[in-house]
């Protein structure tokens, strides 16, 4: 199955990087944040990627030394293990829905396919991921997860603190951990580039009852910001994402 990973945006909330390197190619660990998202996916199995690329994409294609031109495959080593990887240009200002759009050249009528964003770390369990997408027989699935709070929770007792955690793993509510499975037919949700895939599309599909949710509970961390970069620093030392 082939992996989509949308790695054209500007990345303004961390510009003290993406002022020189697209978002991306910020490293953890002193590797990509690209290449530990591919590295998951490769852990399971799944080697086909198609990177859509847009600002500064240029920095991503010197970064695969072995590139051949754009839309052309060609096979890469990732800890010893190949893979196949495509990079495509999909725009300078293409939002989300767009880059994804872009990308329906190279699938078929039918296909069930995979899709993330460049900036998600997580220990997610990608073949069974895909085995609930076709066990449901939807056209798109999301994977759900519990964010971390951003400050400290304290329970109370008649003023006395019972429990004091700092920053836990919030236990209400789910949210979008940006590890999807879909079918060919999703594109049709999408307009064009200027599409953010969040809202009209996403919004298409939970309206049409095409939408489903695989819960995570495992670990899930988003690279927004400086902060949550210097967090995944912290994570890494200590198991280098070996889940």
């Amino acid at each position: 199955m082939k992996i989509i990973i949308l790695a054209g945006g500007f990345g303004t909330r961390i510009s003290e990087y993406t002022k020189t390197i697209p978002k991306p190619m910020v490293k953890i660990g002193g590797t990509p944040i690209l290449e530990h998202i591919m590295k998951l996916y490769i852990g399971w199995g799944y080697n086909d990627f198609y990177i859509a690329t847009g600002y500064k994409g240029e920095i991503i294609k010197k970064h695969f030394k072995n590139f051949k031109k754009y839309e052309v495959s060609f096979d890469h080593f990732i800890d010893k293990k190949k893979c196949k990887i495509n990079l495509v240009k999909t725009g300078l200002n293409t939002l989300t829905g767009g880059r994804l759009k872009r990308m329906k050249k190279f699938f078929k009528k039918g296909e069930n396919f995979m899709f993330t964003y460049g900036d998600g770390i997580s220990n997610v369990n990608i073949k069974n991921l895909v085995a609930f997408h076709n066990l449901k027989n939807k056209i798109i699935t999301v994977t759900a997860v519990r964010p971390p709070a951003r400050f400290g929770e304290i329970i109370l007792k008649n003023n006395r603190v019972i429990s004091f955690k700092e920053k836990p793993q919030t236990n209400n509510g789910w949210i979008n951990g940006g590890f999807f499975a879909a079918n060919y037919s999703f594109f049709d949700f999408i307009k064009g580039d200027r599409t953010i895939l969040e809202k009209e599309p996403l919004e298409k599909t939970v309206k049409k009852k095409q939408l489903i949710a695989f819960k995570h509970r495992g670990f899930w961390k988003c690279m927004d910001t400086m902060r949550d970069k210097d967090v995944l620093e912290k994570i890494f030392k200590k198991n280098k994402f070996n889940w």
